[in-house]
Parts: structure tokens; C-alpha cells; sequence
């Protein structure tokens, strides 16, 4: 069981989410918070798994929250969820701890799927905001920690980069040299070794630990 607690200001969304998680069998909400400061207290107590996390909250936001999350409770995934797809919350999401950013518009099955791949281990990026979010991230990367690039064989590493820069599977393969065949299985790997679902979120990583030139 996936023990999930959600933030926002609304309480109508904690409602609706809460009705809509809670009727997957392997979902619970165990807590709702209004705000960064109460759901630091509904952890405490409750110790979710995910935490599923508005970001424009009066008191301590989401941001802040995230922040504070990621330093006191590590293991403790957080996901956001929000309207708000501009630049900068985004990149200060990602960069306080959240695993993933998720707009409200996000259909239900879409949802779910995200909170049992954040459980997991794997990342949800919306696509809405995937290509602002490793354009910032590819600038200003925020660590040159090598334990990802040590994971991939130097092979890998070339295909990853091409694929973070955009190129399809054909274009990677004339690039290389290889057959289309050959990269996808690169690609696969790549994805499995990241412990990502698709090209964009193993691209986003590829930003964020400075692999992309």
C-alpha cells in the first residue's frame, strides 16, 4: 500500500483527490495539509511514502516545503502538483527535492500512474513543461556528482546525450554508426539503469548532472 499525503490550500482539491486516490486498491491518503508548515507536522506523524505537494500556499509554500522534506526525510518522495507551469517554479521545484511536476490538469489514470512510479523510484515530468524545465536545468546544472555518469558504459553516455539534445533513434543510429536496432536497446538500458519511464525524463537527469553540453 502506497501511503500518500496531499497538501494544498483548497480543501475542496484535498477532497477530491483524496476520493479519487483512495479508490485504487494500492492508494491511501493518510493525511491532507493546507499548507508547507502543517504538512511537515502530518509527516511527522504519519510518515507517508508520497507526498503529493501544491506550490503557491499561504504560510510556508511548497517550495519551502519540498525543501524541508527532501533535507529531514530523504527516503520521502515528493511530487508536485500544480497550476503553476512557469519557469521558476518549476526549476525551484525540481531543484528543492521534488522527483517530479505534475500539472492539475493531468488526467486521473495519468495521476495514479505517477504517485505508483514516484513509490517506486521513477520520475514524472509533465510534458507540458518538460522542454523549459531541462532547457533551465542544461544551463545551470546543480551537481557534477559522477555517481549517474558511472552508472552507463561510454556508449551509453554518447546515446544519452543525443537523446537529450533531441535526436530520434534514426538519427542517433546515423550518428554512431549503429543500427536503429542497437540504440534502442542502449535506450532501454539508459532507462532502466536511470530508473526512468521515458526519453524526456532520462534527459531531464542528463541536464541536471551536467551530461548535456
Amino acid at each position: 500500500m502506497i501511503r500518500v499525503l496531499v497538501c494544498d490550500d483548497q480543501a475542496v482539491v484535498c477532497d477530491g483527490l483524496e476520493m479519487i486516490l483512495n479508490a485504487d486498491p494500492e492508494i491511501k491518503v493518510i493525511a491532507t495539509a493546507y499548507d508547507g508548515e502543517e504538512a511537515l507536522q502530518r509527516i511527522d506523524q504519519s510518515r507517508p511514502d508520497v507526498v503529493l505537494m501544491d506550490l503557491k500556499m499561504p504560510g510556508m509554500n511548497g517550495i519551502q516545503a519540498t525543501r524541508e522534506i527532501h533535507q529531514r526525510y530523504p527516503d520521502i518522495k515528493v511530487l508536485v502538483l500544480t497550476t503553476y507551469g512557469d519557469d521558476e517554479w518549476v526549476l525551484d521545484a525540481v531543484r528543492s527535492g521534488a522527483v517530479g511536476y505534475l500539472l492539475k490538469g493531468t488526467p486521473r489514470a495519468d495521476l495514479i500512474k505517477a504517485i505508483k512510479g514516484t513509490a517506486a523510484g521513477l520520475s514524472h515530468i509533465d510534458p507540458a513543461v518538460a522542454g523549459k524545465l531541462i532547457a533551465a536545468v542544461a544551463q545551470n546544472p546543480t551537481s557534477n556528482d559522477t555517481t549517474v555518469a558511472n552508472s552507463l558504459s561510454e556508449r551509453e553516455l554518447e546515446v544519452l546525450r543525443l537523446l537529450a539534445m533531441g535526436l530520434t533513434n534514426a538519427e542517433i543510429a546515423e550518428k554512431l554508426y549503429l543500427t536503429r536496432g542497437t540504440v534502442r536497446n542502449y535506450t532501454s538500458s539508459i532507462l532502466s539503469k536511470l530508473g526512468v519511464e521515458d526519453r524526456t525524463q532520462a534527459a531531464l537527469i542528463a541536464a541536471r548532472y551536467g551530461l548535456v553540453d
